[in-house]
């Protein structure tokens, strides 16, 4: 859902940027977004159909000036791929975007129904705002 928010708004907003997603586990490789997630992105505007599983790599960290994690797990896998100070340098807790310093998780919505969805949509809406902002 972020990749699909965020590369939505730098389009619109003509900030010229590239947009990626990966998982660290290797369980959904090659799959869609859930379904719900796609309905939660479709009413909002957004068309996630493109996306594609893929597990997050160390080749990813040459690749991406800016990593986000979406909670501590992710951020702990995804550091442990680190091969130095700038690939860690890179890595940051998605909604620390919002609300800074506060290393505040993107809660898992799979098991909270249609609600979850649209609650991590929300969250997610205002974390690449506020990135779009800073880096703009």
């Amino acid at each position: 859902m972020a990749e699909g928010i965020m590369r939505d708004k730098a389009a619109a907003a003509e900030i010229e940027i590239e947009t990626d997603s990966a998982g660290t586990g290797d369980y959904h490789i090659g799959e869609s977004p859930d379904h719900r997630a796609v309905a939660a992105m479709k009413k909002r505007g957004h068309d996630i159909t493109d996306l594609r599983a893929r597990q997050f790599q160390v080749q990813d960290f040459d690749d991406c000036d800016l990593i986000y994690a979406m909670d501590a797990s992710n951020y702990g896998n995804i550091l442990s791929l680190a091969r130095n100070d700038n690939d860690r340098g890179k890595v940051r807790l998605i909604l620390n975007e919002s609300q800074p310093n506060r290393d505040m998780e993107v809660p898992d919505p799979y098991f909270g129904g249609d609600e979850g969805f649209d609650r991590v949509y929300k969250m997610l809406d205002a974390a690449c705002d506020a990135a779009l902002k800073r880096i703009s």
